[in-house]
Parts: C-alpha cells; sequence; structure tokens
C-alpha cells in the first residue's frame, strides 16, 4: 500500500506534513531536514525541487530555490541523495516542484527514480490537468506514484469533482490564490471556501496549505480539513536558527506542538 494512503487510514484528521527546499540552508542538509521532522513527530514531508521561477511561491520560498541552486543542487543530485532515505524513515514523501525541471529530467525517468528512492507522491503545481490525464497519470500509475492536485477558492466545483474522481491520495487545498507565506489567520471568505469543500462529499482527504504558520491557522486547517501543510514558517526557520535541530524544535513552538 501507497503510505500516503497507509497514513490517512490510520489517521484521518490532524495530520500534519511540513514542506522544505531540497539542498537549503545548506547543500547536505536534505535527509536530516526529513530526519528531524520525523522525529518531531510530523506526519508526512514534502520536498521541494528547487527551481529558478517558482511562480506560485512568495520570497521566502523564492530565496530559498535561488540559494540551493546556487549551492549545486539539481534534480538528479537530490535523487542521489535521497538513495538511502527509505533506510532512515517511514513516513510518506511527497516530492514539490514545477514542470520545467521535471520535462527536462524526463517525465518516465522521473517517476521511476521517485519509485526508486521511495517517493510516494508528487505535486507538480503548473501541471495542466489535461496532461495529467493525457500522459502523466498512466506513468505515475505504473511506478506508484500518486499526483497531488491543487485546488484554490477559484477553482469550480465541477473541476473540483474532477480532480477527485481522477486523482488519489489527497487534494491540496490552497487556502489563497494569492503566493505561499504566513497568514495570523483566516478570514470569512477563506473559511467560507473551506466549509463548501467540505460540503462536497469529496472521496479524497484535504490538506489545507499556504499561509499555516502558527497555532491558529493550524487548528483552523485540522478544523476544516483532513490536516495541514507548513512551508514558508518553516523554511523561514531553517535560514534563520543555527541547526536544522533547532528550526524543528523552534517550528514545534509556533504550532503548539511538543517535540
Amino acid at each position: 500500500m501507497n503510505r500516503i494512503d497507509k497514513l490517512f487510514e490510520t489517521k484521518s484528521r490532524n495530520i500534519l506534513s511540513v514542506y522544505f527546499t531540497a539542498g537549503y540552508p545548506r547543500f547536505d542538509d536534505t535527509v536530516t531536514v526529513i530526519k528531524e521532522l520525523e522525529a518531531a513527530g510530523v506526519d508526512m514531508v514534502e520536498i521541494g525541487i528547487p527551481f529558478s521561477d517558482s511562480m506560485a511561491d512568495g520570497p521566502v520560498i523564492q530565496n530559498s530555490s535561488t540559494e540551493a541552486l546556487h549551492g549545486g543542487m539539481t534534480l538528479r543530485k537530490l535523487f542521489m541523495q535521497l538513495t538511502n532515505v527509505r533506510s532512515m524513515v517511514n513516513m510518506p514523501l511527497v516530492m514539490m516542484g514545477y514542470l520545467n525541471p521535471v520535462m527536462q529530467y524526463g517525465i518516465e525517468r522521473f517517476c521511476h527514480d521517485c519509485s526508486e528512492v521511495g517517493i510516494d507522491g508528487v505535486i507538480i503545481p503548473d501541471l495542466p490537468f489535461k496532461d495529467y490525464m493525457e500522459t502523466f497519470k498512466s506513468i505515475g500509475d505504473k511506478y506508484g506514484i500518486k499526483f497531488i492536485m491543487l485546488i484554490t477558492p477559484e477553482t469550480s466545483e465541477d473541476r473540483i469533482h474532477l480532480i477527485d474522481d481522477n486523482t488519489s491520495g489527497f487534494i491540496y487545498m490552497v487556502s489563497t490564490a494569492s503566493t505561499t507565506g504566513k497568514k495570523d489567520c483566516f478570514d470569512e471568505k477563506t473559511l467560507e471556501y473551506f466549509n463548501k469543500a467540505d460540503a462536497m462529499g469529496l472521496k479524497n482527504p484535504r490538506l489545507i496549505g499556504f499561509g499555516i504558520s502558527n497555532k491558529q491557522t493550524l487548528d483552523s486547517a485540522y478544523e476544516n480539513a483532513n490536516g495541514a501543510i507548513i512551508g514558508s514558517a518553516f523554511v523561514e526557520l531553517l535560514g534563520s536558527e543555527p541547526t536544522v535541530c533547532d528550526a524543528v524544535t523552534k517550528l514545534m513552538e509556533k504550532i503548539g506542538r511538543k517535540s
């Protein structure tokens, strides 16, 4: 069974997924970050593929990508870093990145290498759904890789149902139409969007991302979906704290969880 499916089968609520940029703050930190997050009780990790034109990301993640690229990180080197990661961690691992680097690497080769190192799912924010259905889905199915799709407050109900019917794992609920970044709380319009999705009877679990940065926003995401995804808040800590361990500990403190 895919580890994402297993996670949601054993824990249906209060899922915590954390995103970080591979190769940041230092080139060799990738596996250390994954191990420290699992040790702190994080349920799933999203490994960001650095890219020079990360249009959906705010300045914190954009800057981390730039630094990682300057440090020499590439998709090929990332797969090399992850070669033995499955001997160290058990939680689901999702790779998140943009279409350009994946296409340059080769989609078949990408899915094969994801499977080889133990990646369970992939998030490509700029992957057109039509291309997913026509090409990517069958290749992902071949290698047991789930392609996770994003929805936003602007996504129509018809499209949400289409995504729900043709994907598995979970649906990434983007809390806002803007780029990634921290928020202190969610406004009424955002909560209406959460409630609307909740009432649609979707078969896939939902994780809320973009803007989760403190206990208030985390609890709100827990109340309105199966869990939450934290990105910018953690990447910012990786850049400011002296060690990866310190960054993870500080994150747990910020969201009201003991590591």
